[in-house]
């Protein structure tokens, strides 16, 4: 049978699914997601685009199917990319329903497509418009492929002073050995194909808004009609005496994390700071280094963010795993010799061995270029845009970690959020915004970090949050925790709960509030899930 030959295959009667119901079935081997809603049935490819997720046993609302893993949705009715993290969206098939029969109209070749790439317009040499973009990131990628999909046919040039095209940041300290080539979001030949250009070794080092003009670090210069800033945010250096001796690491690209991964091979690491990069370098080196020590301010790992209960139970985990931990401390000094690490003194006078040190103590945002222009930014660096990511310069736009930005969910309460889900929707608001679109952001936070294969989820924004209600069981690895203000959720993480945060995630972005009296309820689930 040839590859488009047609293939009609009964997947069940119509009497089988209620309406607002979702089931997988297996077609040629290949997994499909069939929905009904409103008495119509669609069917799409059953694996998220990101990173492959069973979405069968995702959050279906109307319409919109959301990914039980790290909250993608995707439309049902067309299988198009309506919520990041990812770049493509679902195959879509053909669904007939004949005598009571539902049936799935499609080819060989279609079926083993898992992923779909939305049309692109091609670039026009009538079209003398230029769009730059300053950065590499998931909002640079995003806003250049949503300018192609929204039919933009000037010139798009993506500049960074990185050496490697778009990769996948989140992989660097879960994946450390990882080449930059085997993490890339796109191959090479996908710009080429697309006509976006990208620019590596290319650092800006000021803008001109008035003369509409980005100079390099190179001495040359490049006009824009439009500008995205997504520049994202550089690691915080040490300030302790001996920061500049070799193997002090900082995690910033695939070469950083190559380089630590091969310099604490049986060696001695010291781990500075106790959050997301610094916990899953931790897990990534406990069983390739000798010794592994984490150096902490609070007192358990993500404590402002995930609270200490949760905190405690991931310390727990990387203790079973041999990982040392130095909490309510920080480093005095570093010792070496010969240019080399060889000790860290804390604060307390305690002494480490130490033949790697791995800085993770926070993030700066990347827009000191920026300075002299009339871009506002704010006295942390962070550039201040509205809700279509303009900034205070008309043409010019940001997107981003970089950014500050009005959140949807907190009455456009103005923050600055380090997600790599977030970073790909600034990336299309800013792009259907260069086009007049007038499209405001209105995405529900969420994050995920991953540790000796287990996974912990959230969404939300909960900062100063005023009480954590905890559901399930701590010691047992299975999870809930719900972050309160004023008795209201804004914000839920999980462990082995799915497809909870997914769902409440779900609820936040469609307006509906889930109230103390909700998740205090003993039928909780059923209760959110009438919601």
């Amino acid at each position: 049978m040839s590859g488009r030959e047609e293939i009609t295959q009964v997947l069940c009667k119509e009497s089988d699914m209620k309406d607002g119901e979702m089931r997988e079935f297996e077609v040629q081997g290949q997994s499909i997601l069939l929905v009904r809603h409103n008495g119509v049935f669609s069917a799409v490819g059953n694996k998220c685009s990101h990173y492959g997720a069973p979405l069968s046993k995702g959050v279906l609302v109307g319409d919109r199917i959301r990914c039980p893993w790290h909250g993608a949705c995707f439309n049902v009715r067309n299988g198009d990319i309506e919520e990041y993290p990812g770049l493509d969206s679902l195959p879509c098939f053909k669904i007939t329903v004949e005598n009571g029969s539902v049936c799935i109209v499609t080819s060989k070749k279609a079926l083993e497509s898992a992923k779909r790439v939305k049309p692109m317009s091609d670039r026009s040499a009538g079209d003398r418009s230029t769009v730059v973009i300053i950065g590499s990131g998931p909002a640079a990628l995003v806003c250049a492929e949503t300018l192609r999909q929204e039919g933009y046919t000037g010139r798009i040039i993506m500049v960074t002073r990185e050496t490697n095209i778009p990769y996948d940041r989140t992989k660097l300290s879960k994946a450390m050995n990882a080449k930059a080539a085997e993490i890339y979001l796109r191959p090479i030949e996908f710009y080429k194909e697309h006509e976006i250009e990208v620019w590596t070794e290319k650092e800006v080092v000021s803008i001109n808004t008035d003369d509409a003009r980005v100079k390099f670090k190179d001495g040359s210069f490049l006009q824009y009609s439009q500008l995205l800033i997504a520049t994202g945010s550089r690691p915080r250096e040490l300030k302790c005496p001996g920061s500049t001796f070799k193997n002090v690491f900082y995690l910033r690209c695939p070469e950083d994390a190559n380089a630590i991964s091969e310099a604490a091979t049986s060696k001695n690491v010291v781990i500075m700071g106790s959050s997301f990069i610094g916990m899953e370098v931790a897990a990534f080196l406990s069983d390739k280094a000798s010794s592994v020590s984490v150096i902490g301010k609070s007192d358990v790992p993500f404590q402002a963010v995930l609270g200490k209960q949760i905190g405690e139970v991931v310390m727990k985990l990387l203790k079973e795993r041999g990982v040392n931990f130095y909490m309510r401390t920080e480093v005095r000094e570093i010792l070496g010799s010969d240019g080399q690490v060889k000790e860290v003194i804390l604060r307390n006078g305690t002494r480490l061995p130490a033949d790697v040190v791995v800085a993770g103590i926070g993030v700066i945002p990347v827009s000191n270029f920026l300075k002299g222009s009339r871009v506002a930014v704010s006295t942390k660096g962070e550039i201040y845009v509205d809700q279509f990511m303009r900034t205070s310069v008309p043409d010019v736009f940001a997107a981003g970690d970089v950014v500050s930005f009005p959140l949807a969910m907190m009455d456009g309460h103005r923050t600055s959020i380090g997600h790599w889900q977030m970073a790909h929707a600034h990336g299309r608001i800013a792009a259907l915004n260069m086009l007049n679109k007038q499209v405001p952001v209105n995405s529900v936070p969420y994050f995920w970090t991953s540790l000796l294969g287990k996974s912990i989820r959230y969404a939300g924004y909960g900062e100063g949050y005023t009480e954590i209600l905890m559901k399930g069981t701590l010691e047992e690895l299975k999870f809930l925790a719900f972050y309160l203000k004023d008795d209201i959720v804004v914000a839920v993480s999980s462990m082995n709960f799915d497809p909870i945060v997914s769902q409440v995630a779900e609820l936040i972005f469609t307006g509906k509030r889930i109230t103390k009296k909700d998740v205090l309820d003993e039928d909780f689930i059923n209760v959110i899930g009438k919601l």
